[in-house]
């Protein structure tokens, strides 16, 4: 089967010619996440969210024709009370559907024919389509380039077809249906689960409200937001390429990369779940021409999925400096150790904006050499962001400041309205397992093998042993 890849579509990135390979491209961003831990949801975290994405402006980057940005987006929790007033169909109780955005073709009978398609795919994953969404759109103030490679937008909904996965477990079949929709028919959903959604495109800060009239409607409600501003340096924007990701936003590059696919690459034969099912009809898991921002995202993606908590994943992917550091707990020590042998860094430097509907948090790797600031104020709003002033608020509110530091992170629990600090996060995944056992049990160092003695052997010996 021919594989397509859904980042090719809707794209001014050209293909490689001369001195210009795609796959050196770099990009330098802003990011924001504002959470709040008052327990219940609100337009105004929405409000906050784009307030500071428009202050992050000179963080991206607008084209030739001043109308094309190099993209913004913005992740929130599923509305559920929006898209119960506005869908001409019902749905079940929330954590029960999921929805996303696709990106599909202009053409109606092209675009009909590519849902159809969706659907038959979604059926045979085991799921129900409860109806589609053309999503409002305004493409009043896009340049020309912007509007030359923009799809159509559609939200799917979909819900298990025996009716009982939800949240995480409908997410595991939602995975699937994406990964199949986008190898066999090329067809890129920004998102697609019952916890967050994703409004993105190639737009400029100022342009993503307006563009996406839905993120101006009051009965749109999240306890979280994440936002981001990309600037493509020397570089192609693309629709697909806008950050938010489903997990993540990202601020930096990924100088690693190459090694990283080609790792998870020279793995996939190896890879499996009992709970995520068949894996070899969704491979490859990193997508050929995705930046090093959207591989990164995959990577947390399925290793969150696979049943990993996300700050889990996360922690196995961008580790502390922990070779050389004698003062670091023996059994977090122990649980880099033992992930070292499963995933190599993904090093930086690299500022990362991360969450899946519940919590919402940040950290900076290991190199240290991007900005993260954070504030808090007295009625439980937290704003982080590539730097400080991307939302103004009273210095007397504020009860809390300070920055990112290498290696650590950085939690909101929307749930449990509380922030969790970096020792207790990973003290948490650090205890979770026997990692420490596990590496005496069955690590081999190369130093431990058997010793033998180098025979110098003589030409005529050596000669003889060539020709038998």
């Amino acid at each position: 089967m021919i594989q397509l890849n859904p980042f090719a579509r809707f794209s001014a990135v050209p293909a490689r010619t001369g001195l210009y390979d795609p796959s050196q491209e770099k990009d330098s961003c802003g990011f924001a996440m504002v959470a709040t831990m008052r327990g219940t949801p609100g337009h105004d975290i929405i409000t906050i969210a784009l307030s500071s994405l428009r202050n992050l402006e000179h963080r991206g980057a607008v084209g030739s024709d001043a109308g094309t940005g190099d993209g913004a987006g913005i992740q929130i929790q599923i509305p559920d009370r929006f898209f119960r007033a506005v869908l001409p169909f019902d749905l079940p109780a929330a954590g029960l559907y999921a929805a996303g955005i696709a990106f599909l073709p202009l053409n109606n009978a092209e675009r009909e024919s590519e849902k159809a398609l969706i659907t038959e795919i979604a059926l045979g994953e085991g799921l129900a389509v409860l109806g589609w969404r053309s999503v409002p759109t305004d493409p009043t103030h896009l340049g020309s380039l912007a509007r030359n490679v923009m799809p159509a937008f559609e939200q799917l909904f979909l819900s298990d077809a025996n009716g009982t996965a939800s949240g995480i477990d409908l997410d595991r079949k939602t995975f699937r249906l994406r990964k199949r929709a986008e190898r066999e028919l090329g067809t890129y959903f920004p998102s697609l689960s019952s916890r967050t959604i994703v409004y993105k495109g190639m737009v400029t800060t100022l342009q993503l409200e307006p563009f996406f009239p839905d993120l101006s409607d009051e009965r749109i409600e999240s306890t979280l937001a994440v936002v981001h501003s990309r600037f493509s340096t020397n570089t192609f924007p693309s629709w697909s390429l806008a950050q938010p990701f489903r997990y993540i936003a990202h601020n930096g590059e990924i100088n690693t990369v190459n090694a990283n696919r080609n790792w998870m690459h020279a793995r996939q034969s190896q890879l499996s779940s009992e709970i995520l099912g068949d894996l070899t009809t969704l491979y490859p898991i990193v997508t050929d021409g995705a930046s090093d921002s959207a591989s990164f995202d995959e990577v947390v993606e399925l290793l969150e999925l696979a049943g990993r908590s996300l700050p889990h994943a996360i922690m196995m992917m961008v580790p502390e400096a922990w070779e050389n550091d004698d003062a670091m707990d023996p059994a977090r020590r122990d649980f880099y150790r033992y992930h070292s042998s499963l995933m190599e860094p993904w090093d930086g430097p690299a500022a990362l904006a991360f969450s899946d509907g519940t919590i919402a948090g940040a950290t900076l790797d290991r190199n240290g050499l991007r900005p993260g600031r954070f504030l808090v104020t007295d009625d439980g709003l937290v704003v982080m962001a590539s730097e400080i002033g991307v939302y103004d608020v009273d210095p007397r509110k504020v009860v809390r400041k300070g920055r990112l530091q290498p290696g650590r992170m950085f939690l909101v629990d929307t749930v449990s309205g509380r922030i969790i600090e970096d020792d207790e996060i990973k003290d948490s995944v650090a205890t979770s397992g026997p990692w420490g056992q596990w590496v005496n049990e069955n690590a081999i160092a190369l130093e431990e093998l058997p010793w033998r003695e180098h025979i110098i052997h003589t030409a005529p010996s050596v000669q003889r042993r060539q020709k038998t």
